[in-house]
């Protein structure tokens, strides 16, 4: 498998050049090309595209909120929707929106490569590069906790719908409170299981010795290292052009 071939440090270099990119980087059509380049470098890694949509689509969802609700309340540029000489909807504010869309498609679309990597992984990744374990552990604890409450909101607004509840045809006022009763209790959970995990962890001596011996080491390859000077350099090109001629 083409995931395989790299190391994750390699892979953690990639997805810090490609979301550095989308965040420095304001000129949208310089952030188109970053896009195209994420999602090609994605493909190369054979990142399932299709499973990590189903993972973050509602993500996305508020993705696309964020920019419209910024795109309304953005003034610059011509007016195209006005209320009483309110402006509501301008150009600038569809640039800024489409801006923003596309400067988290990049950070989205790079997170993806990591996936091809388990967490153990990335974890023995972090540790090689002299990060101390309680970080790369709360990373690794991260990466498995986050799915697991998305799964119990899905369960939270499965039970809902099944006492009859249909949330797309309720008042907002009505939603932002059955959404509140949502989270409280997958919140509630979320903090269990990490105080659970706390238990387990004290119980096992977590921490009992400053070193920690591990089965698993990782080797950088000749192709990792050809990989990072590129990734690099055309990092290094694509912000000096961006810094030089269209900051």
């Amino acid at each position: 498998m083409p995931d395989r071939k790299f190391d994750p440090r390699t892979k953690l270099f990639i997805v810090l050049c490609l979301s550095s990119m989308g965040v420095i980087i304001k000129n949208i059509y310089m952030l188109f090309v970053i896009l195209l380049i994420s999602i090609v470098v994605s493909k190369l890694f054979a990142c399932d595209f299709f499973s990590y949509y189903k993972k973050i689509k509602n993500l996305i969802k508020i993705i696309i909120l964020i920019a419209v609700v910024q795109s309304i309340f953005s003034g610059s540029g011509s007016v195209l929707i006005s209320i009483r000489g309110l402006r509501i909807l301008t150009t600038g504010g569809i640039l800024k929106a489409a801006e923003f869309i596309l400067r988290m498609s990049v950070v989205i679309i790079s997170a993806s490569i990591i996936t091809t990597s388990n967490y153990r992984e990335i974890v023995q990744g972090l540790v090689q590069m002299k990060i101390p374990y309680e970080i790369a552990f709360m990373v690794s604890v991260g990466i498995r906790f986050l799915p697991l409450m998305v799964e119990e909101f899905k369960d939270a607004m499965t039970a809902i719908q099944l006492r009859g509840i249909e949330l797309d045809k309720i008042p907002i006022k009505s939603k932002l409170k059955i959404y509140s009763y949502i989270f409280t209790p997958v919140i509630a959970g979320s903090i269990i299981k990490a105080k659970r995990l706390s238990i387990t962890m004290e119980t096992r001596a977590f921490r009992a010795y400053p070193n920690r011996v591990s089965y698993m080491i990782l080797n950088m390859r000749f192709a990792d290292y050809i990989v990072m000077i590129i990734t690099f350099i055309i990092t290094a090109l694509i912000v000096g052009i961006y810094v030089c001629y269209m900051a």
